[in-house]
C-alpha cells in the first residue's frame, strides 16, 4: 500500500492530466458543435426590419382646411387624412353640370335642324323631279313648233338648277348631322361635356385625401392653412400589411440559403421574443461606384474598421405577423438577428478531416451540398 504522503502528488498529476485532456477534448467538441450549428443555420445580426412607405400627396392643389390625423396615429384603409379647400372645384363642377344641360338643349336644336334640312332635301328633289318631267314633256313639241327653243333652254336650265339645289340641300343636311356629333349610339358632343362633369366630380372627391393602406402616420409636419401642391408629398404612411427583413449574409453563406426556407428572427427591442419569417429571395446585385446606379441598387459596406470581410448580399425575408401587436409591435428600421433554418451543410473542410474518424467524415460528406453545376436560375432569387 502506497503511503498517503507519496500518493497525493501522483494522484494530483494524474488528475491534472485528465483534467487537461478533458478540457482539450471539450474545447474541440464545443468548437465542432459550434461550427456544425453555424454551418447548418447561417445567421447574421446585420439585419433590419422594413416595411413599405407610402407617400401621401393631394391629387389637387389647394389650401388644407382640415386635418383628421396626428403624427404616429394608426389608420385603416379609407380613413380620412385631410381635406383640401373644395370651393373652387365645386364651382368648376357646377359650371360643368350647367354646360352639360346646355349641350342637351343644343342637341335638341341640332336634331330639329337636321329634320329641317331633310325636309329641304325632299322639297328640292320634288322640284328637280318636276323640272325633269316638264322638260321631257315639252321637248317633243319643239319639232311641231308648239314651243320655242327659248322655252326648251329655260326648262333645261331649271333642271340643272334644281339638281344643284338638291346637292346643296344634301350637303346642308350632312353638315347638320356632323354638327350633332352622333357616332352610332354615342353623341360625342354630349360625351365630351359628360366627361368634363366626371373630371370635375373627381376633383371634388380628391379634395378628401384618404388612406390607401393600413398603417401608421409618420413624418407629419403640416398644419391647417398650408397649401398642398398637386403630387407633392406632405407626409408618409408606414404600410403595416407587409413586413420584411433585409438581412445581409456573407457570400459564403448564400449557397445554403434558398427561397422558401424558414427563418428564426430575434429583434433587439424584444430579446426574449422569437419571430418567424420565410426567405423570399436573395439579392442579385450590389451598388458599384464604378457603374453608377446609386439609389437603385442596395449598398452594403464590405469593410469593418480595418478588417476586410467577405462581401454581403441582402436576403429578403418575409415576416409573419407579430404574435402580439400591442406589446411586440414591429417598427421599421429595428435591428434584428436572422437565423436561416437551412438544415444543409457544406463539405467538411480539409483542415478538419484529419481530426475526424473516417465513418463520421463519410457521414458528414453525405449531408453536404453538392457543388453547383450551373448558375442558379434568376427565378430562384428575389429582389432585395
Amino acid at each position: 500500500m502506497i503511503p498517503p504522503t507519496t500518493a497525493s502528488p501522483v494522484l494530483q498529476r494524474i488528475a491534472g492530466r485528465v483534467f487537461g485532456i478533458s478540457m482539450i477534448v471539450s474545447a474541440l467538441g464545443l468548437s465542432f458543435l459550434t461550427w456544425w450549428e453555424l454551418d447548418i443555420r447561417p445567421r447574421t445580426d446585420d439585419a433590419y426590419l422594413r416595411a413599405n412607405i407610402v407617400g401621401i400627396a393631394a391629387n389637387v392643389s389647394g389650401y388644407i382646411t382640415e386635418l383628421a390625423v396626428v403624427d404616429n396615429q394608426k389608420v385603416q384603409v379609407g380613413d380620412l387624412l385631410f381635406r383640401v379647400d373644395v370651393r373652387p372645384y365645386q364651382a368648376e363642377l357646377d359650371v360643368a353640370v350647367a354646360n352639360l344641360g346646355y349641350v342637351d338643349l343644343e342637341i335638341l336644336g341640332l336634331e330639329d335642324a337636321i329634320r329641317q334640312r331633310d325636309a329641304d332635301v325632299k322639297n328640292a328633289e320634288a322640284v328637280a323631279l318636276y323640272n325633269v318631267q316638264y322638260l321631257a314633256r315639252i321637248e317633243p313639241l319643239l319639232k311641231k313648233q308648239f314651243v320655242t327653243p327659248d322655252q326648251i333652254d329655260a326648262a333645261q336650265r331649271n333642271v340643272k338648277a334644281s339638281e344643284a339645289v338638291v346637292q346643296q340641300s344634301k350637303a346642308a343636311a350632312s353638315q347638320a348631322r356632323a354638327n350633332l356629333g352622333q357616332l352610332g349610339n354615342v353623341n360625342v358632343r354630349r360625351e365630351k361635356a359628360r366627361a368634363t362633369v366626371v373630371e370635375k366630380q373627381l376633383n371634388v372627391g380628391y379634395c378628401e385625401v384618404r388612406s390607401p393602406v393600413g398603417g401608421y402616420v409618420t413624418n407629419f409636419n403640416i398644419s391647417v392653412g398650408q397649401f398642398a401642391q398637386i403630387g407633392a408629398e406632405v407626409f408618409a404612411l408606414v404600410d403595416t400589411s407587409h413586413w420584411y427583413l433585409l438581412a445581409n449574409y456573407q457570400e459564403t453563406d448564400l449557397r445554403i440559403i434558398e427561397p422558401g426556407m424558414a427563418v428564426e428572427v430575434y429583434l433587439m427591442a424584444y430579446p426574449r421574443a422569437r419571430f418567424h419569417g420565410v426567405v423570399q429571395g436573395i439579392g442579385w446585385a450590389l451598388y458599384d461606384p464604378n457603374q453608377g446606379s446609386m439609389g437603385v441598387l442596395p449598398t452594403v459596406s464590405p469593410t469593418l474598421d480595418w478588417v476586410r470581410l467577405a462581401q454581403r448580399f441582402p436576403v429578403r425575408i418575409v415576416m409573419d405577423a407579430t404574435p402580439d401587436e400591442v406589446n411586440l409591435p414591429y417598427r421599421m428600421g429595428a435591428t434584428a438577428t436572422a437565423i436561416v433554418e437551412s438544415r444543409r451543410r457544406r463539405a467538411v473542410p480539409d483542415l478538419l478531416k484529419p481530426l475526424l474518424p473516417d465513418a463520421l467524415e463519410l457521414w458528414l460528406d453525405t449531408l453536404a451540398i453538392p457543388p453547383a453545376a450551373t448558375p442558379p436560375s434568376p427565378g430562384r432569387g428575389g429582389e432585395a
